[in-house]
């Protein structure tokens, strides 16, 4: 059987709910998210391999190969993972049927995957930080030194590779590695070393493995990895805790035990997904409970209103409760990918449309921001606040979030759609575009859409061949309120937050229409997010939108006022092509006086009697800060009681 561009492939995981759809079976031409994948293809990967070039991430393979120890080293200790990202990426893209720069994308990866293959040493151990002189300090800092998780990485890239291109050449490599590590860690009782690494990437690239292989060894050694955490004496910490309790590493108490999401937010994540997808394998309840209950930490007291995560900038980690600062939020791209990566194999795990939701709010809120509208500046952090001078670079020394970026954009095809072992089909996530979607019993169900979501919630799905009678279901976002489905001249309400079913004759040309109401959404956080309180956020179907000192230029966006009731219009963008913006009025928060802090008293006066209104743009949160350096704010002041201007003109 020839391999398949999956993602995640769980059409044999004998615990999943729902089976994934390859990347090539979904063709995007929408005006919104293809473009985005077409700039992608055209701009991000090709100047990313550039990137690579340029610092010497390629020539620390080079200087391996050709024996040079007299070449130094260059970069970070784990810069061979971005070379593994990016090779994801590219090989991803292959499975793209419209990519226009193939010829130039199979140049470059050929030239990785021989670099790659003739720097690994002869015991399929893979680092070139640790060659020459270092070749003796293999795995004596596996807390730190991120060995491990360098090697999942290229795991995921071979396997991706294998998938796209059918050649094992990659993929033979990735075993050696993984038969390297299944040979050299283990219980103590196996006379294998104990060890775990310090940053989580092995557990779940084990995992997609064992998938491609059918070998059971690797999925044995992805639960021992996780199985590791939080052991005494500690598996990843040889020399105990100095300085912390674990907690930052994910060490501090058994996987099993885990009820919350802590430390660093992107290892958090990484930890996760792999033990979600040991649960699609094995279905062992204990780990499911504690997925979950990670899970609902997360949304519920530990996640940002753009669905990024990570509140610290010390040590790019999350927080406690509720401790959500918007000026000061780390929300690493790359904390949102893997949010983005967990939440997909929730899904294909339970079937529950609450984790699709969490992916597009993420992807749109969360991921996007992190990507310039012209393909080659990132972000590594996304504030909710900024005062202007946080722009988006060209590249990083510490380069993870541009080829995460470009890894996810390439896959994300695999993401719209899945299919239940009755023959149902999900849809996931909404674009225009084709579909072609194997079915249990051998049939292929093709599917052609046509929306302008995300500015626009009608949806039209058309069947467009003769197929067995199946039942598609719809997800209906949590926000879509009013959703209706309209097949066969009837229209039905749809209740939100779920997966609406609509039976089908099968006959080609019958369709569905799915209706999301899309007006203005203000959102208000939990008090006890005090950087929040007293403000609001505004949403418009999924995007969430911000406030820009570009859009607003006789308004300092610190003293906007949105009354609750503010009724705000969709509109083209100005400055952005092909962008929605919203437009209506709102207040100026008048001057109060130049005091730092002043009397409750006086504070209540803050608004004259006849409080002048104002137009306020808003931009979506993705965008910001693709133009003139400016200041944004996602959360705006809200009207209270003890200071509503009750005698202005009526909002519109």
């Amino acid at each position: 059987m020839s391999p398949i561009p999956y993602v995640v492939d769980t059409t044999r995981s004998p615990f999943a709910g729902l089976r994934a759809v390859p990347i090539n079976a979904v063709h995007l031409r929408d005006s919104f998210i293809e473009p985005r994948r077409a700039t992608n293809r055209l701009i991000s990967i090709p100047s990313q391999y550039d990137h690579l070039e340029t610092t010497n991430r390629l020539r620390n393979f080079r200087r391996v190969i050709d024996n040079t120890p007299d070449i130094p080293f260059e970069g970070i200790y784990f810069n061979d993972s971005d070379v593994y990202k990016w090779l994801e990426a590219a090989a991803s893209a292959l499975a793209d049927p419209a990519l226009e720069n193939r010829e130039q994308l199979e140049k470059q990866i050929e030239t990785v995957v021989d670099l790659i293959e003739r720097a690994q040493s002869p015991d399929g151990y893979l680092n070139t930080y640790y060659s020459f002189e270092r070749a003796e300090e293999r795995y004596t800092n596996l807390r730190d030194m991120h060995e491990l998780y360098c090697m999942g990485h290229f795991i995921q890239a071979a396997v991706a590779h294998y998938r796209a291109t059918t050649s094992e050449r990659l993929l033979n490599v990735a075993r050696r590695v993984a038969d390297h590590l299944d040979a050299t860690f283990g219980p103590a009782q196996t006379g294998k070393r104990e060890g775990t690494c310090g940053h989580e990437e092995i557990e779940l690239a084990l995992a997609e493995l064992y998938r491609a292989t059918g070998e059971e060894k690797y999925l044995r050694l992805a639960g021992y990895f996780v199985n590791a955490r939080g052991q005494r004496p500690s598996a990843a910490y040889r020399t105990g805790h100095p300085g912390d309790d674990g907690r930052y590493r994910q060490d501090h108490v058994p996987y099993r035990r885990m009820d919350e999401v802590t430390g660093h937010a992107v290892r958090m994540l990484y930890l996760a997904t792999g033990a979600t997808d040991i649960a699609l394998e094995t279905g062992e309840e204990a780990l499911r409970d504690a997925i979950h209950a990670q899970w609902r930490n997360m949304v519920e007291r530990r996640s940002y209103v753009s669905g990024g995560v990570g509140s610290r900038w010390e040590g790019e980690a999350f927080g406690k409760d509720y401790e959500l600062p918007a000026d000061r939020a780390y929300t690493e791209t790359c904390a949102a990918i893997a949010s983005v990566m967990w939440n997909h194999r929730l899904l294909l795990l339970t079937g529950e449309a609450k984790y699709a939701d969490l992916v597009e709010h993420t992807f749109y809120n969360a991921v996007l921001p992190g990507l310039s509208l012209s393909g080659d500046e990132y972000y590594y952090q996304n504030p909710l606040e900024n005062d202007g001078t946080h722009r988006r670079q060209k590249w990083f020394g510490c380069a993870c979030c541009p080829p995460n970026v470009a890894r996810l954009l390439a896959q994300l095809p695999g993401y719209f759609y899945a299919t239940d072992d009755k023959g149902g089909v999900y849809a996931t996530l909404y674009a225009g575009g084709t579909a072609t979607i194997q079915r249990p019993d051998g049939t292929a169900v093709t599917l052609d859409v046509e929306t302008n979501y995300p500015w626009r919630g009608e949806i039209s799905v058309t069947l467009k061949n003769d197929v067995p009678p199946f039942t598609i279901r719809l997800r209906i976002p949590a926000w879509a309120d009013g959703a209706t489905t309209t097949h066969d001249g009837e229209t039905r309400s749809v209740y939100s937050n779920g997966f609406a079913p609509v039976p089908l004759r099968g006959e080609k040309g019958e369709s569905v229409t799915l209706n999301l109401p899309m007006p203005p959404r203000h959102v208000v956080a939990h008090p006890h997010v005090g950087g929040a309180r007293g403000r609001v956020a505004v949403f418009r179907g999924p995007i969430l939108y911000c406030a820009e000192a570009a859009d607003n230029p006789d308004t300092d966006v610190c003293d906007i006022v949105i009354n609750p009731e503010t009724v705000l219009e969709p509109i083209p963008h100005r400055r952005i092509p092909d962008l929605i913006a919203l437009s209506g009025k709102a207040y100026k928060r008048l001057d109060s006086g130049t005091g730092l802090y002043r009397l409750w008293s006086a504070n209540r006066h803050e608004f004259s009697s006849d409080p002048p209104a104002t137009d306020v743009i808003l931009t979506p949160y993705f965008a910001w800060a693709n133009g003139q350096p400016g200041a944004m704010r996602v959360w705006l002041r809200q009207e209270t009681p003890g200071n509503k201007p009750v005698s202005a003109e009526p909002l519109r």
